[in-house]
């Protein structure tokens, strides 16, 4: 349906205004008349609210009281009215409305409607809220922890030494958890400066998965974990070494320390594979722990989520990895899967373009 013949009812002026402004703008607008009844409605508009039809009363188009309020509002005053409100079916979306008459004086009939859905802003928003909450939480714990053993060294555990020798390798281990949140953060941060730039540097996949395996056998050997590597002889995909290196070396130590050293685990083999396709290659990492339950895999990857806290903290986890993973894959314009049942183990999986020069 042309916006032309949509508007047929409006005066020769505001039609030719509706018809030539409504289509070229990239926000949501919608004209309406005297009566209320949707007289145009652009594309972006119909596509935020497609129940929107001309002839079709505002109010059964658009069920937000806030909107029709301040339609009121503009109609008494002459002039434009703002509003904003919370729409939560189907999904929860977040909208500012400016509501202005296409004639000066009060009582015009024709008004024009302009949404704009901030409901990106508002999530980016409140991901930078929980953000800066979440760290500073993190760094606040150890920061006390520190302050209050020096306190202790500083007064009345000056001259005991076993305190002091105890005390002293409680306050490294915390520095240490600091340090690791601090460059995990640093990580984050620079991984998303360069989230535009694709690397193309070829890099051989396969050496990285191997040299991970010698690098994490240590820590597998502690926790009597097996790892086993099958992959081909060589795999190049384009990417930066470094990023690659630090999203097998998460996966796999993720594997060693959360699901194959789990008391309960009969299985303690952790399985690192690589597959080559014609375009792509797959890369996961599978282990036979616990697994994990289906309410928390939509959120692995959020900064700071943690299925168990209290076990990630303890085994010197900062809440950050997966995030880090997932922006370094993303980076390089792969994909992240992660299948899990409870009981049944976890697979993570990333999809990666070959290399092609």
């Amino acid at each position: 349906m042309k916006t032309l013949a949509a508007v047929r009812s409006l005066p020769a002026r505001d039609r030719l205004i509706a018809a030539r402004l409504i289509d070229a703008l990239p926000e949501g607008v919608i004209v309406i008349d005297a009566s209320d009844r949707v007289v145009a409605v652009n594309a972006p508009a119909l596509a935020l609210f497609p129940a929107l039809r001309p002839d079709l009363l505002l109010a059964r188009g658009l069920r937000a009281p806030d909107v029709l309020d301040a339609v009121m509002r503009a109609r008494a005053s002459g002039r434009p009215e703002r509003a904003t409100w919370l729409d939560r079916v189907p999904v929860e979306r977040f909208f500012e409305l400016n509501v202005a008459p296409m004639e000066g004086p009060p009582g015009s009939a024709t008004m024009i409607l302009t949404l704009r859905d901030l409901s990106e802003a508002r999530r980016v928003e409140r991901m930078r809220v929980d953000f800066v909450a979440n760290a500073s939480h993190e760094l606040r714990t150890p920061l006390a922890s520190l302050l209050g053993f020096v306190e202790t060294l500083q007064g009345p555990a000056r001259h005991d030494e076993q305190a002091r020798v105890k005390f002293l390798g409680i306050m490294r281990e915390q520095a240490r958890r600091m340090t690791r949140l601090v460059d995990d953060l640093l990580s984050l941060s620079r991984i998303e400066q360069n989230l535009h730039l694709l690397p193309q540097s070829p890099v051989d996949l396969v050496t990285i998965l191997r040299h991970i395996a010698d690098t994490l056998a240590p820590m597998a050997l502690e926790n009597n974990t097996v790892l086993h590597v099958d992959a081909p002889a060589s795999v190049i995909v384009p990417g930066d070494r470094d990023e690659l290196l630090r999203v097998v070396e998460n996966l796999v130590e993720n594997a060693i320390k959360y699901g194959a050293s789990d008391p309960g685990c009969e299985d303690r083999d952790v399985e690192i594979t690589l597959l080559s396709q014609e375009r792509h290659c797959v890369f996961s990492v599978r282990d036979h722990g616990p697994g994990i339950a289906p309410e928390h895999l939509p959120r692995l990857t959020e900064r700071f989520y943690r299925v168990d806290a209290g076990q990630s903290r303890a085994k010197g986890g900062t809440g950050l990895g997966l995030a880090i993973v997932k922006h370094i894959v993303a980076r390089h314009r792969g994909r992240l899967g992660i299948e899990s049942l409870p009981e049944q183990g976890s697979t993570f999986s990333v999809t990666l373009p070959l290399y092609v020069s």
